[in-house]
């Protein structure tokens, strides 16, 4: 009686082996790419500010949100956007596609700008500055999400005005677009490099 139960132990624990083995030796199937796999973001985004909308309607209070988000490669590349919805996350995502959308391309020479420039928009007014190696970035709140993201390392900049967050990005963006480097000048002059200097 030991003995059958010993043999049918035995071919139990080979046939799980045998289980096992196949599965092992089995050739890896291809899997179908996952839908939502998350793809690697090309842009850091940042959240600026969260404002929350009431609207006063017959039946009480409805409340919305309006996000501000700027996006930024560190390379050269940064955009702003705004989102509205009834969730925050909603007005996130609608803000970031809005940055995406609306990206500019700034000339950044040894980690700072190349000249001084100051950005208006509205009531707001960022006066930016180079700034040596090792500076950093001297800027308010919402002006140093866009310059950092921006890649620019050391600047001074001092915001002047409004200091209300869209605008204050709005004149910062405005401020960024105006720049110019050495050779776009000399070649909208006609002149060489040595000549502009």
């Amino acid at each position: 009686m030991e003995n059958k139960v010993e043999t049918n132990e035995t071919v139990v624990e080979t046939v799980a082996k045998k289980d096992v083995a196949s599965r092992d030796n089995r050739p890896q199937q291809n899997r179908r790419p996952r839908r939502f796999q998350q793809k690697e973001k090309e842009f850091e985004e940042r959240v600026v500010t969260i404002n929350r909308v009431t609207k006063v309607v017959k039946g009480g209070r409805r409340f919305r949100f309006a996000a501000l988000v700027v996006v930024g490669d560190k390379k050269g590349r940064v955009g702003f956007g705004t989102g509205k919805a009834n969730e925050v996350p909603d007005a996130i995502r609608k803000a970031v596609e809005n940055a995406e959308a609306n990206l500019i391309t700034i000339p950044i020479v040894n980690g700072t700008i190349p000249h001084g420039t100051v950005g208006e928009f509205g009531a707001g007014k960022i006066v930016m500055r180079p700034a040596s190696e090792g500076t950093g970035v001297i800027a308010g709140a919402a002006v140093r999400h866009v310059l950092e993201l921006s890649g620019i390392t050391d600047i001074l900049a001092k915001s002047l005005g409004s200091r209300t967050p869209i605008n204050m990005v709005r004149a910062t963006m405005s401020g960024l677009t105006s720049l110019r480097t050495i050779e776009e000048v000399a070649k909208l002059r006609g002149l060489k490099i040595s000549d502009v200097r």
